[in-house]
């Protein structure tokens, strides 16, 4: 079997049957590879950066994605998403078309290159933002193939692979090989002995559940483990949903001290935290004002798992739960039921604002939904309904990346061709990659839109020193009729009351096809979340606490005094959040 055709294959044996790019000479070899599959389907993307939103939203459904992209200009447009795929520790595999060998080893300056050319920058580049590259030669395709195949399995991150021409078309073993890994048999007894004795030993145990949860298909052991332990629960933002909020133990999201006082005391009181899959990030923990110690605590990821400040690796989240399970005397705690979600509103003028809005949109939603999520002001909004069974709430709170969401939402649509998605993503986002819409259409997917227009970038007027700085502003379009340029089958609309919104939702019931739906708001409406949050981190800023990453966390074990660390520049910008409050700061 030739290159092209075995790294095909054994990515859809992974559940990957589409692929996201844009042809270019460098990479044809590969789009054969896809479209001679019989189970792989080739989706055209109009710009890099696009693919690579779109197959993160892939990935978010099926477990994995991949991207296709030729030689310097193409990858290097997708890079971004990629990172961003990093960051929330989404499995996206950046496959790149690149010249002939012997262009390679000649130097020769074809297109796309430097007038001095450099044939492994951009593989280099790749590296900081993957958790394995590789660049494919005669003597080390299939190895190769496998070990970063390996990896992308296990860490749920994305890889990258250059091939070149003639390497694509290369003849290799087809020898099948297994890329699942299992768990150190030791390791994880003794970390089940220790969880498992904290808990039982504890009076407040708390769960907290998160993003990670998902990214590592954990989700049935999770809430297995839930329901067994009977112990509370709550969630970050990105958690949202994974436990049904209906549930007599469940807590309500965690909204630091700006909501939800009840999660706060549990969290406040607990003298054993089981951190599951935690995402620590101020957007998605609401700011470092988190009200327990992390150093004492517990927290299982997807492939290693911390009890009181020790790192212990190479065990399974899957498995991290069902040992624990196995071993601990369900609890029997007192919850006091908090009120979840919005409460019903009539609208108190004709004026569309956050506060009609998002409760509107909790009654609208149905059960297996997936909502793709916008960064910005709409999460805050988002999070804190109250949602029916097996919603799916996506969003890209950690990296953050404006125009991610809608991109994302065509990966997602293609992944889930039977679902309902409804995409909400704010005007200033949605100029970035609205060109996506058309391949909908084209396509002949059916989301539900709704682009939030507040005539500029809201987030970003509450976070500068004035709402009125010009920087904000952006060119206004009629996005309504914007979505009706494509060929293809949609309906649209511009709203700018409570009860043409309220029209237009019902109207969404009865179409068979795209429905995008136009929402205007004065330029500062935002949820009350928001102001409360943006308020916090104002506060933080004009404070004399100096700015370093272990400083700006209220929260930081193992370090002593704050004030006497001193960080090297250099050292400073490679510290990751975990590496900071699992580990500590007692070295440089």
């Amino acid at each position: 079997m030739n290159t092209a055709d075995y790294l095909i294959k054994k990515l859809e044996e992974l559940g990957i049957n589409d692929f996201f790019g844009l042809p270019g000479d460098y990479n044809f070899n590969l789009l054969y590879a896809v479209e001679n599959n019989p189970n792989t389907n080739w989706i055209g993307c109009t710009n890099e950066l696009n693919a690579g939103y779109a197959a993160d939203g892939y990935a978010r459904m099926r477990g994995y994605g991949a991207i296709i992209t030729t030689y310097g200009v193409g990858e290097l447009s997708a890079m971004n998403a990629i990172a961003g795929s990093y960051a929330e520790n989404i499995p996206v595999i950046s496959i790149v078309g690149v010249p002939s060998t012997k262009c390679i080893e000649n130097k020769t300056m074809v297109h796309h290159n430097f007038i001095e050319p450099n044939y492994y920058a951009f593989y280099e580049a790749h590296k900081p933002v993957t958790a394995a590259v590789a660049y494919l030669t005669r003597d080390n395709a299939k190895i190769e193939i496998d070990r970063v195949l390996k990896t992308f399995v296990k860490e749920r991150k994305p890889v990258y692979i250059a091939i070149p021409l003639d390497i694509a078309k290369m003849e290799i073993s087809d020898r099948d090989v297994s890329y699942g890994w299992t768990s150190d048999e030791d390791v994880l007894k003794t970390v089940a002995v220790k969880i498992a004795a904290k808990i039982n030993h504890s009076n407040n145990p708390v769960i907290l559940g998160d993003a990670l949860i998902k990214r590592f298909d954990a989700e049935i052991e999770y809430k297995e483990f839930v329901e067994r332990t009977r112990i509370p629960v709550t969630n970050f933002l990105m958690g949202t949903n994974i436990i049904d909020m209906d549930y007599e133990k469940y807590l309500g999201g965690y909204y630091s001290k700006f909501r939800n006082p009840v999660a706060q005391k549990h969290l406040e009181e607990t003298d054993c935290l089981i951190a599951v899959g935690p995402v620590y990030t101020d957007l998605n923990a609401f700011g470092f004002n988190l009200p327990y110690n992390i150093n004492e605590q517990i927290a299982i990821y997807g492939t290693h798992t911390y009890v009181e400040g020790v790192r212990y690796e190479n065990i399974k989240i899957v498995d991290v739960l069902e040992s624990v399970a196995n071993l601990v005397t369900p609890k029997d705690i007192r919850v006091e039921k908090p009120s979840i979600g919005y409460e019903h509103k009539e609208a108190l003028s004709e004026e569309l604002t956050s506060e009609y809005i998002y409760p509107r949109m909790q009654e609208f939603i149905k059960e297996n939904d997936i909502i793709v999520a916008e960064t910005g002001i709409i999460p805050n909004g988002m999070c804190q309904m109250k949602y029916p069974h097996n919603v799916d709430l996506q969003t890209q709170t950690l990296w953050g990346s404006i125009g991610w969401a809608t991109p994302a939402a065509l990966g997602v649509c293609i992944a889930n061709p039977k679902s309902r998605v409804i995409l909400i993503t704010g005007e200033g986002s949605h100029q970035l990659t609205a060109m996506e819409i058309g391949n909908m259409l084209r396509r002949g997917l059916k989301p539900i839109v709704i682009v939030l227009n507040n005539q500029g970038y809201t987030i970003e007027r509450v976070l500068s020193d004035s709402p009125d700085d010009r920087f904000n502003d952006i060119m206004q379009m009629n996005y309504s009729k914007f979505a009706r340029v494509f060929e293809g089958d949609v309906w649209s609309t511009k709203v700018t009351t409570a009860e043409d919104f309220d029209k237009a939702l019902k109207v969404t019931q009865i179409m068979n096809k795209m429905c995008y739906i136009e929402i205007c708001t004065r330029p500062m409406d935002m949820p009350e979340l928001t102001k409360d949050m943006i308020a916090s981190i104002r506060s933080k800023a004009t404070s004399d606490v100096k700015s370093t990453p272990a400083q700006y966390c209220s929260q930081t074990p193992d370090s002593g005094n704050l004030e006497s660390i001193e960080l090297k520049p250099e050292a400073s910008t490679s510290l990751d959040f975990e590496t900071i409050v699992h580990k500590g700061l007692t070295e440089d």
